[in-house]
């Protein structure tokens, strides 16, 4: 992991929409201290150009077509342990925050949030620290408060495996988004079925959507 210094902090942008990298690479370098050395569409674009320019601070949103930012961040942190990333998006359901922090991301901030935030979190992350907007931080401490959901049983492949299932993909499309072979895949949707205590698919997605993976 490059250091930051004297000429600011170089950032990857990760996000599937091409207005939004744009709208915020242009925050980004109005600051001076910022620099967009590369942006990406998915998550293995991303984990290509981390390798390609090692950023000081990944920035990704969660959803992305095919294999989410969850399977970024596990594969850059697997590359690079030290890696400093921070999720933006617009979700903030208390099971993803916590899955992407699991995952290896050192901050969450939601897009309504405002872009000095944004600034602010890149900035603290790149400094090493952990950071979170207003809301996500509210949404944990609701959740510390509360019994929970059944999905904080779920590691956060699981969680993806579940997103992804529960968005409609195949098993065959699961397997190829995230480099596993069917059968692993079958016997994650097993396991996640046995944790959780769902009996059928139609109850997985329900759950999903309950918990905000997806919506019915």
């Amino acid at each position: 992991m490059s250091e930051v210094v004297a000429t600011g902090i170089s950032v990857l942008l990760v996000d599937d929409h091409p207005i939004v990298r744009q709208g915020y690479r242009r925050v980004l370098e109005s600051q001076g201290d910022l620099h967009v050395v590369a942006e990406a569409d998915n998550a293995a674009d991303a984990y290509g150009a981390f390798k390609a320019h090692d950023p000081d601070v990944v920035v990704l949103d969660i959803s992305m077509p095919g294999a989410s930012g969850l399977e970024a961040i596990r594969n850059i942190r697997a590359r690079s342990p030290r890696a400093r990333i921070l999720v933006l998006t617009m979700h903030n359901e208390a099971v993803l925050v916590k899955a992407a922090f699991s995952a290896g991301a050192s901050g969450f901030v939601t897009k309504s949030s405002e872009p000095s935030a944004v600034v602010g979190a890149i900035r603290a992350v790149a400094r090493g620290e952990r950071a979170m907007s207003d809301d996500i931080a509210h949404v944990l401490a609701e959740d510390s408060l509360s019994s929970g959901s059944v999905l904080d049983q779920l590691g956060e492949r699981e969680i993806e495996i579940l997103r992804q299932f529960a968005g409609g993909a195949t098993t065959e499309q699961i397997a190829a988004h995230l480099n596993l072979s069917v059968k692993t895949v079958q016997n994650y949707h097993y396991l996640i079925k046995t944790k959780t205590g769902a009996r059928t698919d139609a109850q997985l997605v329900r759950l999903a959507a309950t918990c905000g993976l997806t919506r019915i």
